[in-house]
């Protein structure tokens, strides 16, 4: 599969994107505005891939089914800890506040996004509400299993966590970075345990081989990174969501709305 990022040969797409924020709207709003920034660049992005509507995921006005229905591409943010009960293990005293009924939510999102193969990108938190939607199970404090603080240097902050990531060759997650090593903006201290079913890890940190890119290679476009790439105005990856939002679409409608 071709992932288009960044050809603007959907200029006049009215694709509609969602944006669950994972129980943190600070991150969340910078996400929307990271996508605003690509989809109505003024003046232009160098990324720029087409318009489209950009909206929180209604969590509490709509059940999923009905969100769904007015999705064209969802975008899963960084944001609080997972409930473990999500995912069927204890509580680690290291997991931090979480927001059950969200997670609840969303979960049921991406597996109603995955069954009509409804393009879809997690970041960080998002990467691991794919692998539990999914069935799989996290980490939940990765500094006690490996001995160090790399993903999250300081919290609140992207400021010296930035490592660099091995990527499948041709891969999803190969091909909207462009690269098969990629420089990556990161804060998180969990991580996926078990794997999903039906996902393949296709991302490793170099540093001490964390999983962080999960993708399912049956479906168009579902990919989770650890990453943060609405931190780096240089990449690729929300562009190649708005591209397949565009495409999907058009499958959908048979026209792209003005």
């Amino acid at each position: 599969m071709q992932v288009d990022v960044d050809d603007g040969t959907a200029a006049d797409a009215r694709a509609h994107v969602a944006v669950a924020l994972g129980g943190v709207p600070a991150l969340g709003d910078f996400l929307i505005d990271r996508l605003e920034l690509l989809t109505h660049p003024v003046p232009p992005h160098p990324l720029a891939c087409g318009s489209c509507r950009v909206d929180e995921c209604p969590a509490q006005r709509l059940v999923p089914e009905q969100a769904l229905e007015l999705c064209d591409g969802l975008l899963l943010a960084g944001g609080a800890d997972i409930d473990p009960s999500s995912y069927g293990v204890a509580r680690h005293p290291q997991t931090d506040e979480t927001f059950p009924e969200r997670d609840i939510f969303e979960v049921a999102m991406v597996r109603g996004a995955l069954e009509r193969d409804l393009p879809l990108l997690g970041i960080c938190r998002g990467m691991q509400l794919i692998n539990v939607a999914r069935g799989g199970t996290l980490r939940q404090h990765l500094p006690e299993e490996f001995g160090h603080h790399e993903h999250r240097r300081t919290p609140g902050t992207f400021d010296g966590a930035d490592h660099d990531v091995r990527l499948a060759p041709d891969s999803l997650a190969a091909r909207c970075a462009g690269e098969t090593r990629h420089a990556t903006k990161s804060h998180h201290h969990q991580g996926v345990g078990r794997l999903g079913d039906g996902l393949e890890i296709s991302g490793w940190a170099e540093l001490d081989d964390v999983p962080e890119a999960i993708e399912a290679p049956d479906r168009r476009f579902a990919l989770g990174v650890q990453w943060h790439p609405e931190a780096d105005e240089s990449s690729h990856l929300i562009a190649a969501l708005v591209h397949q939002a565009a495409a999907y679409r058009r499958e959908r409608t048979g026209s792209l709305a003005s």
